[in-house]
């Protein structure tokens, strides 16, 4: 393996060497596969939910035991999309098995043969497109007939899953809860990060998926720990790092750990070997990240219409709101009116520009936020 010359991760999975803590989170999802549960892994984005599933994939009790899959919905937009993302992951994942392994779900998966092709030494060709998938049911069914099949027991991590309620299918969750429901062979991990909408999932009664699965709520890690795997690190390198810059920023992006983690990338480049990591680098450090997405922040602005701009600003400068059409906050920032705000609102929200935490708004990108708070 490519050796990783900055220790702090900022896209992506490397190796055990590089993820932060997360002990406790990780002996209970283990515990749930093994004991034979579904699980929902709940959090904000940019928590570490991709980080910790793939964490538990590589760990060889998984490894030896498990063939592992993970799907992420979040660019889908319909059933269709969806058993398109889930084959493709299956196929990639089976590549390392060899032949055999893709044979099996080449005789099961009869929808996509066409798709698959073999040449004359055994190795694998796939030419499948999202016009291959002409009857997604069906196609899901295979798939599912194919993994309650397959001759090791299976764990699929479905990314962003809170994705499937905003399909035009109807009962697209019945049809998913049905077919998983009688795949004994599988155990699903379902995580998400719109905390309101799969948590409704999961728990409203009246929903396919409600008390069908453990809950797992993840949490920023303590500061503490992030502080030892920070030195840590530094020390490794030849540098240092003091604890108050840990916790300043820590503070800062409220324990979230992408923005951690891109801080700290930043920070460890910024600090020459033999040398300290003090609170005077955080600006800088800032600076140059903000800096870098300037030309992006400014594009997703002008393509905004004019009242989604304004109410976006606005969060920005206030950084949490929680009465967002109260004639205190529509006056101070000269929005139009209380209804127009809420038009405005329901835009950002079905964007991804705007996140609600605790019942409290804020700008979903917080070096975003910052840009905005900045300029405007």
């Amino acid at each position: 393996m490519k050796e990783q010359v900055n220790p702090f991760v900022t896209s992506g999975y490397v190796s055990s060497e590089y993820f932060c803590d997360r002990e406790e989170e990780r002996i209970q999802l283990l515990k749930e596969i093994k004991n034979g549960n579904n699980l929902a892994l709940i959090s904000t984005r940019r928590m570490g939910k991709t980080g910790l599933i793939r964490h538990c994939f590589g760990f060889k009790e998984i490894q030896e035991q498990y063939r592992t899959f993970f799907v992420d919905i979040y660019a889908t937009s319909s059933l269709r999309d969806f058993v398109f993302a889930l084959s493709k992951v299956l196929l990639e994942g089976l590549k390392p098995f060899g032949r055999v392994a893709l044979e099996k779900f080449w005789n099961s998966v009869k929808s996509l043969r066409a798709g698959i092709s073999f040449d004359p030494f055994g190795n694998p060709t796939f030419n499948i497109g999202l016009g291959d998938i002409q009857e997604p049911q069906s196609t899901l069914d295979e798939i599912f007939s194919y993994l309650n099949k397959s001759e090791k027991p299976c764990i699929v991590a479905i990314d962003e899953f809170q994705q499937i309620a905003s399909y035009p299918e109807i009962h697209v969750e019945a049809v998913l809860r049905t077919h998983i429901q009688h795949c004994n062979n599988v155990r699903f991990i379902f995580a998400g990060s719109q905390r309101h909408t799969i948590g409704n999932m999961f728990l409203s009664a009246s929903r396919p998926f409600y008390q069908s699965v453990s809950m797992m709520y993840l949490q920023s890690i303590p500061v503490l720990k992030y502080a030892e795997f920070a030195v840590s690190h530094f020390e490794k390198a030849g540098k240092r790092i003091e604890h108050e810059v840990i916790e300043k920023i820590y503070q800062q992006f409220d324990g979230v750990t992408w923005y951690l983690q891109k801080m700290l990338n930043v920070l460890f480049d910024m600090t020459f070997k033999g040398k300290i990591c003090d609170s005077s680098f955080i600006f800088h450090a800032l600076n140059q990240i903000i800096n870098s997405f300037q030309y992006v922040y400014s594009e997703m602005l002008f393509r905004l219409p004019e009242k989604q701009k304004e109410l976006l600003i606005a969060i920005a400068k206030e950084g949490n709101v929680r009465r967002l059409t109260s004639g205190n906050f529509v006056k101070k920032h000269n929005l139009s009116s209380a209804s127009s705000v809420q038009a405005a609102l329901k835009g950002l929200l079905e964007k991804d520009f705007i996140t609600k935490e605790k019942n409290e708004f804020q700008v979903y990108d917080k070096f975003f936020g910052m840009w905005l708070k900045e300029n405007y």
